[in-house]
């Protein structure tokens, strides 16, 4: 074999083991902890199409978001319960000038948290916010928003710092299936209009204390009256019969 034939065959078994190397090395893909956007589709959530400041939900609408961590197989870490507009916002009227849109924030498991970190628990509220509202809009209704450099870190103040950071090492509690948990439904979000009744309505209670403490008074006032003219009337009679 020639010196340049020698040459070739060396080149095309390097060549060879390279490639074979590059097919049979684990990829290797990063991981992430950070908050998730979804939409309510059919009864099941879905990855919004756009982010929340670009996506101005419908009456009748329910957002989703989850705090995970993405591991290398790429799981979907969607919020853990689902909720139906008529379970979040069934017993909130609606308002004039006014959309209700479900909200529903899963602050993810510990496994999902960084060290030192306590998720809250998982919650959902019925915003009752303006027919333009943005899904962010809708969010803030559940508490302080943090966003950093366009991104969202914290949802009322969880987690208090940090934001999409790497994960290096996905534990096995993080890489596990999620389990369903269950989220009360909230309590009915009064309307504007039921506020100002309701403020109107406190003073109303205030003139009906104040109309009957006044007729108390004048029920006192009218017995001192009568019996000051009894004590008159009965010392004037006793110095009538005194002799003169």
């Amino acid at each position: 074999m020639t010196p340049r034939r020698s040459l070739r065959v060396a080149l095309v078994a390097l060549l060879a083991a390279a490639f074979g190397l590059l097919t049979t090395a684990p990829a290797h893909a990063a991981a992430y902890r950070f908050w998730g956007f979804y939409e309510l589709t059919n009864g099941a959530w879905a990855f919004a199409q756009k982010g929340p400041e670009q996506t101005v939900p419908k009456d009748g609408a329910v957002d989703g978001w989850r705090f995970a961590v993405s591991d290398a197989n790429g799981t979907s870490r969607f919020p853990r319960a689902v909720l139906s507009f008529e379970q979040v916002c069934g017993s909130t009227p609606a308002a004039s000038g006014k959309k209700r849109v479900g909200l529903v924030v899963d602050y993810g498991r510990p496994a999902d948290a960084a060290d030192g970190d306590t998720p809250l628990a998982p919650a959902a509220t019925c915003a009752v916010v303006a027919t333009d509202a943005t899904s962010l809009d809708v969010l803030r209704t559940m508490g302080e928003v943090r966003v950093e450099k366009g991104l969202l870190c914290g949802v009322n103040g969880y987690p208090a710092s940090g934001c999409g950071g790497e994960v290096k090492t996905v534990s096995p509690e993080a890489a596990a299936p999620d389990a369903p948990v269950t989220i009360a439904a909230p309590a009915a979000t009064p309307t504007a209009s039921a506020v100002a009744q309701q403020g109107a309505a406190q003073p109303a209670q205030a003139a009906d204390h104040r109309t009957s403490a006044g007729t108390w008074a004048a029920y006192i006032a009218v017995a001192v009256l009568v019996l000051a003219l009894i004590g008159y009337l009965y010392l004037r009679s006793r110095g009538a019969r005194q002799p003169r």
